[in-house]
């Protein structure tokens, strides 16, 4: 067989299975899930060649999960095949709006420093975030191995903290560690909801800026229906969420990431240095309109199934 194609997007984080049951129905759904393997499969069906590295469960929903990333081109070659459980995701819906409670003892969680000592294996970007990026013991290994990148400065490192307050009930610690991994990327992308939760009543822009100093080059945060503003040292820039009538919002924060990393590979920003350098007000406005166009298609279909390339190009 051919060698793989090379990769431009890594994924480190983990794999599940939601369970989706409306407030008012006791019947339930099972779909695909996780928001790491949510932001691959969304890069890939972009046209991004992109690898997921998770951690996957041998077990039937293990094998599910992987199907499901094979279904949507995403590069299986740096999984790990786990004898642990996979993880189950409970979301419950109400008005459209995701609450979630989980299982956390699976294989996404048990990383070790040498399952990732491949990195970067030629990738261009690397991202991670959500339960793996803070749940021990794994998120230890991650941390070593994004820590090397960002020291190397070869790779673009993004990071999405998908903050699960059911999952970190102190907060002080919390903060700690989310700090501690913006502080390792390039870009930061979070929701008005995550740092509502982190900060209380910090003024967002105050966050956006001390994130910045901690070392991001670019912050954005998503308001939902108000859309996103993003800043840069030099620049700060608000655009409004793509019209769409709202299905549910289920993968909509990892739908706009995948459009966010999209827009930047397409306009060659991946390089850190150049990432640093040549956003400007019109383009940093134009990728949040290509990111909002991602997370507006995803919102109005149920589950995290995020576009194809063709579908995006056919609204844009």
């Amino acid at each position: 067989m051919p060698d793989p194609a090379p990769t431009v997007f890594a994924v480190i984080g983990e794999a599940l299975l939601d369970l989706a049951a409306p407030a008012d129905d006791d019947a339930s759904t099972a779909r695909p899930g996780g928001s790491p393997m949510n932001v691959a499969i969304g890069l890939a069906r972009l046209g991004q060649p992109t690898a997921f590295v998770g951690r996957m469960s041998d077990d039937p929903i293990g094998t599910l999960l992987r199907h499901h990333l094979e279904r949507s081109a995403v590069d299986l070659r740096h999984v790990v095949h786990a004898t642990d459980p996979s993880t189950i995701a409970l979301v419950q819906l109400s008005g459209g709006q995701a609450r979630y409670q989980f299982s956390t003892r699976g294989a996404d969680f048990q990383w070790t420093p040498s399952e990732l000592a491949f990195l970067p294996d030629g990738a261009s970007a690397l991202h991670f975030g959500s339960l793996a990026s803070w749940l021990p013991p794994g998120d230890a290994a991650i941390a070593e191995a994004v820590s090397k990148l960002r020291r190397d400065g070869s790779v673009l490192i993004s990071y999405d903290p998908n903050v699960r307050p059911v999952l970190l009930t102190n907060v002080t610690s919390a903060r700690r560690k989310v700090e501690q991994s913006v502080s390792l990327a390039h870009v930061v992308k979070t929701s008005a909801e995550d740092l509502d939760w982190l900060y209380g009543s910090e003024e967002i822009d105050a966050v956006a800026r001390r994130w910045l100093g901690l070392g991001a080059e670019l912050v954005i945060v998503t308001s939902g229906p108000d859309g996103a503003t993003a800043w840069t040292k030099r620049e700060q820039v608000s655009r409004p969420a793509f019209p769409s009538p709202i299905v549910d919002t289920v993968g909509a924060g990892d739908a706009f990431m995948s459009g966010l990393l999209d827009a930047l590979a397409r306009r060659d920003l991946l390089a850190p240095a150049t990432l640093a350098g040549f956003i400007g007000p019109e383009m940093l406005a134009s990728i949040l309109n290509d990111a909002a166009l991602i997370a507006g298609i995803t919102v109005g279909r149920p589950g995290a199934d995020p576009p194809w390339r063709a579908e995006a190009d056919a609204l844009r």
